[in-house]
């Protein structure tokens, strides 16, 4: 009752296998399916499990047949996959399947095996690694940045400008169309919240004035069916507000912080910038060498893992239904790429025996806590609890991963 297992394509990780299952197998699985059938199913007039077999395939015939073909499918992938010794990506899937009264069971088995990964080439690549650079002009950016989280808004009594704060009743008709009584918006000027004209207009009335002109509809505005319209709009400013930053001195600087002066503000803020460039140059770095590996040792991906990739993802980020389908294609690529990086820090850390132990978990929990003055038990219930222990492992087999990498190939340093 051997079954046959006939290779029909193959295509990189892809394998359709032709599956044909003999007569007397099928028969086999029928009956033993038929038997449990009998041992619990309760028939009027008979006592539980002494229902005779007829009886019973006759009242669960189809039930008894689906089961014995669950049975089968189930036992030829598995003998199928110890046969091969092949490591399977993801659930197999059955195509043409024939399945008729006294003729052998017959499928197409169409599965996807894990990829075999060499990285025959591993070393002789050349990456140039960027020097860390923050300018004074990104520092006082970012010190603007500070005083526009603490600044205040007062109101005014002037036109509004760009930059403040209206609070307006808007109005609009168009052609043929009553004047409505509008609705109160509170906009920021200059911020795109409003179109341009109806922005202008805003900008010609006091506090308690009312305006009223024709304004034209973008020709690139959202709802197509209102481009390029002209409308009749009337706007009540009812209050203007206008922001006021404090000044950059030592009070502000302790205001932020515990800073003793502004210069002690500058000084953090261009460490914290400094350390932020850091570390996305050294990002770039990593994703520049394996993109090279990559390059050199070509080797396929699962497309079922990349649409597992992608729709975790759309998941994540709460994409609509609607709109998958154009998130898939935008990040299929993206997703191709993060797998391929996974398996080849993956590869290198069980070939070269660079995985996390526990001494490297214990150590750099011990780490974290000696920064934060608690206790590294403490810490290691956190992270158990919010399940981050194994992104933690992660992190240290691939800082481990990309240190013997650039011990074997040319990273240099821009002047």
């Amino acid at each position: 009752m051997k079954i046959e297992f006939t290779p029909r394509a193959s295509e990189g990780v892809e394998r359709h296998i032709q599956v044909s299952v003999p007569v007397e197998a099928v028969k086999d699985a029928e009956e033993k399916a038929a038997r449990r059938y009998a041992s619990t199913v309760r028939l009027p007039g008979f006592r539980p499990g002494k229902a005779p077999a007829t009886v019973v395939r006759k009242k669960f015939g189809e039930a008894i047949r689906q089961e014995a073909l669950e049975t089968l499918v189930r036992e030829a992938y598995q003998e199928f996959v110890e046969k091969e010794s092949i490591k399977v990506a993801a659930q197999p899937h059955v195509h043409d399947l024939k399945f008729e009264e006294g003729k052998p069971l017959t499928f197409e088995l169409h599965l996807e095996v894990r990829p075999t990964i060499e990285l025959a080439r591993t070393n002789g690549f050349r990456v140039e690694r960027p020097a860390v650079r923050v300018t004074d002009e990104q520092v006082n950016q970012q010190l603007e940045q500070l005083r526009d989280e603490k600044a205040t808004w007062t109101p005014v009594s002037e036109k509004p400008m760009p930059g403040d704060m209206a609070n307006v009743q808007i109005a609009t008709s168009a052609s043929g169309e009553q004047d409505s009584e509008g609705k109160s918006y509170p906009i920021v000027l200059g911020a795109g919240q409003a179109i341009p004209g109806i922005e202008e207009l805003i900008m010609t009335a006091a506090p308690g004035e009312t305006v009223e002109r024709p304004v034209k509809w973008p020709d690139d505005f959202p709802d197509e069916s209102q481009r390029g319209q002209t409308k009749t709009v009337r706007i009540t400013v009812n209050e203007v507000k206008r922001k006021s930053a404090p000044p950059l001195d030592d009070a502000f600087a302790r205001e932020v912080g515990d800073f003793e002066s502004l210069d002690a503000l500058k000084q953090a803020v261009r460490s914290d910038m400094e350390r932020h460039a850091e570390h996305e140059i050294e990002a770039g770095v990593r994703q520049q060498l394996i993109d090279q590996i990559i390059s050199a040792n070509a080797f396929d991906v699962p497309k079922s893992w990349v649409q597992q990739f992608v729709q975790n993802y759309a998941e994540a980020y709460q994409v609509p239904a609607d709109q998958r389908e154009q998130f898939a294609g935008e990040f299929r690529s993206m997703a191709e790429r993060q797998i391929r990086r996974d398996l080849v820090i993956e590869t290198i850390a069980e070939k070269e025996g660079l995985t996390a132990t526990e001494k490297d978990l214990d150590d750099r929990i011990a780490e974290q806590a000696e920064k934060r003055g608690v206790n590294p038990g403490q810490i290691y219930a956190q992270m158990e609890k919010s399940g981050r222990l194994k992104e933690m492992e992660r992190s240290i087999t691939e800082d481990k991963v990309f240190k013997w990498l650039m011990d074997r190939n040319d990273v240099s340093t821009n002047a």
